[in-house]
């Protein structure tokens, strides 16, 4: 059963036991909890054999977008990946900023920035890859995290990004020692490059609230650029 379902079941039991606790107090019929309970459940493992976990997703996403720090971190977070691709040569071809706008858009996942990955994923099906593509791949994957971090001194998203990072080094035959190396390091690299150009990831994030296309964004990172060139 997927992790999307596992939390709505979690919810469903907390929403019982909340319940049966306050229910007395409130007068409301143990009937009601019971059938949303199930309703619930019923979902969850719907959704996990016919849908992937994606309306799970869609749910979860929905309830945490009511939180505006949440929301935040979304931002702060894609716009890492955004900006590391950008100064590392690796095309932006679309983001999405929730569950939703990826569903809308066929993609997995509860939205990121899509990367035009395909040497990559050339290089992957024959398994061999060159070591700097792989090096800037590797930095990208690991730049939302380091953004959070930056920005909140915590990182609470990227979980996909690690597990799509440690698949690839786990078929490149990297011990499990090898790609905890790996990953901090390029999770420093990231780290360096955004710091070293803070300006534009403050534009490009600002780019990003205001959902502003690839272009736009792009152009965003250039003008700031351009001005730190100016005062340099």
């Amino acid at each position: 059963m997927s992790q999307t379902a596992l939390n709505l079941i979690a919810i469903s039991i907390f929403l019982m036991t909340l319940s049966a606790l306050l229910g007395p107090l409130l007068n409301i019929s143990p009937t009601i909890p019971a059938i949303a309970t199930f309703t619930i459940l019923g979902i969850a493992t719907f959704d996990s054999f016919s849908f992937q976990g994606k309306g799970g997703s869609l749910i979860l996403d929905w309830i945490a977008g009511f939180s505006s720090e949440h929301r935040d971190r979304v931002i702060h977070h894609e716009a890492g990946h955004f900006l590391v691709a950008q100064l590392l040569n690796i095309p932006v071809t679309g983001y999405t900023l929730s569950a939703w706008e990826a569903w809308q858009q066929g993609q997995p996942g509860q939205g990121g920035v899509i990367f035009d990955d395909g040497e990559l994923a050339s290089q992957l099906e024959v398994g061999k890859i060159g070591a700097q593509i792989l090096d800037r791949y590797c930095t990208v994957w690991m730049a939302g995290i380091a953004a959070e971090n930056l920005v909140f001194q915590n990182a609470e998203g990227g979980s996909d990004d690690r597990r799509q990072l440690a698949e690839v080094l786990t078929n490149l035959g990297f011990t499990d020692g090898n790609r905890q190396q790996k990953q901090r390091f390029h999770a420093l690299q990231a780290k360096n490059l955004l710091q070293e150009n803070w300006s534009s990831y403050e534009a490009l994030v600002k780019a990003m609230r205001q959902r502003a296309s690839v272009a736009e964004c792009q152009s965003a990172i250039e003008s700031a650029q351009l001005t730190d060139n100016q005062h340099n």
